[in-house]
């Protein structure tokens, strides 16, 4: 779907510009297009894949800045999607809720985009590593059994070489053939050391891997764990706590009006509070607490072998230390005021997936922030409040 999508035009273009991407006085007609085509001058062409450009930027920032979506990669990707029409299923749900006058937020992008391709990029990404791990490793053990092989055969040969040369009788005949084995055993050690240095190569590629896929699930402005990486770990953990019986909780963090910080004291002094706040939740941090970025001001905890009881007061004991706490800006001298978090907690068993859980612990996280912020809600006591 882009600007220029003729199911989405209309009097006033009153959808487009609820999608946030402007007037059609800046799209690219078919006209323009036969007309650049019909000139086939290489210029024109040029220009007119220029503009293209621009307007693909221009719609994207538009759509960004309308529906106040932090920038970064997962909704730069989800807004390309939506406005290249890349994603059909995604623009259909996107149209869907527009006509609804429905809003267009962060969180329900990323659950839509999800929806819309289950298999995405990441399955293919971690399918595509672990691939090239199976390689590397299998690559590995043929060239440490090869060499290994040729070491044994130079060996051999050189204990035969060296008996051909002490037959002084055999003649020119013996002697040839001695040469003949020394070139085969030059060579031979030759292919060992080549061998050996593909060892090492395949063990410089295994650790470049075991890197990129750390740097692939860190958070590099916290230093924390990142979504991806929670929801690896969510999965497994859930299948964990199934069979050995152990409970699971799950819960979701919030800064609390971290948009006027952002807008007092500038995004480099917001990074500064997130990356204090990262490092207070690292704390609770361990074999049986995995905490994680999830995405702009919000944070995740999986609380391993710990009832939702036992779950919360840790968390509530973190957020009472913090909400203690008087920050000061650096910069400027400038204090923060107090920095506060809410959140919801949900223990997953309860429910019939982890999803459903997650989904459970944001409607408890949104209770606390409507009843006052600065608070932990436990999901089981959001739903005894509803059935009340």
């Amino acid at each position: 779907m882009t600007a220029r999508d003729p199911n989405l035009s209309g009097k006033g273009n009153g959808l487009l510009r609820w999608l946030g991407l402007g007037s059609s006085d800046h799209s690219v007609t078919v006209d323009e297009v036969e007309s650049a085509s019909q000139a086939g001058d290489a210029a024109g062409s040029l220009g007119w894949r220029d503009k293209r450009r621009r307007q693909l930027l221009e719609d994207i920032g538009s759509f960004m800045l309308t529906h106040r979506l932090e920038v970064a990669p997962d909704s730069l990707a989800i807004a390309y999607d939506v406005i290249s029409g890349s994603n059909s299923k995604l623009t259909m749900l996107l149209e869907e809720r527009i006509l609804k006058r429905e809003p267009i937020t962060a969180e329900w992008l990323e659950d839509a985009a999800r929806r819309s391709n289950p298999d995405g990029g990441e399955d293919v990404l971690n399918s595509l590593m672990a691939k090239l791990e199976t390689s590397i490793e299998g690559f590995s053990e043929t060239t440490t059994a090869a060499r290994s092989a040729t070491t044994e055969y130079n060996s051999a040969l050189e204990t035969q070489v060296d008996e051909l040369k002490k037959v002084s009788h055999a003649g020119e005949v013996i002697t040839e053939l001695a040469a003949i084995a020394r070139v085969m055993l030059d060579r031979t050690r030759e292919i060992e050391q080549e061998m050996s240095r593909s060892e090492e190569e395949t063990s410089a590629l295994r650790t470049s891997l075991e890197s990129a896929r750390r740097d692939a699930e860190i958070d590099h402005l916290t230093g924390l764990p990142n979504r991806r990486s929670f929801e690896a770990m969510l999965t497994a953990e859930h299948e964990a706590a199934i069979q050995s019986g152990e409970p699971l909780c799950v819960a979701i963090c919030d800064l609390d009006h971290f948009k006027r910080v952002n807008d007092t004291h500038g995004h480099e002094a917001g990074d500064r509070v997130l990356r204090s706040t990262a490092k207070s939740l690292a704390k609770i941090s361990g074999d049986r607490c995995f905490v994680a970025r999830h995405g702009g001001e919000e944070f995740v905890a999986l609380f391993r072998g710990k009832t939702i009881d036992e779950a919360w007061q840790v968390l509530d004991s973190t957020r009472e230390t913090m909400s203690e706490r008087r920050l000061v800006n650096r910069a400027n001298d400038q204090p923060f005021g107090r920095i506060t978090f809410s959140a919801g907690i949900a223990d997953i068993l309860r429910f019939g997936s982890p999803r459903e859980a997650l989904k459970a612990a944001d409607e408890a996280l949104y209770a606390a922030k409507n009843g006052g912020r600065n608070t932990v809600l436990k999901a089981g006591d959001l739903q005894d409040r509803q059935a009340a």
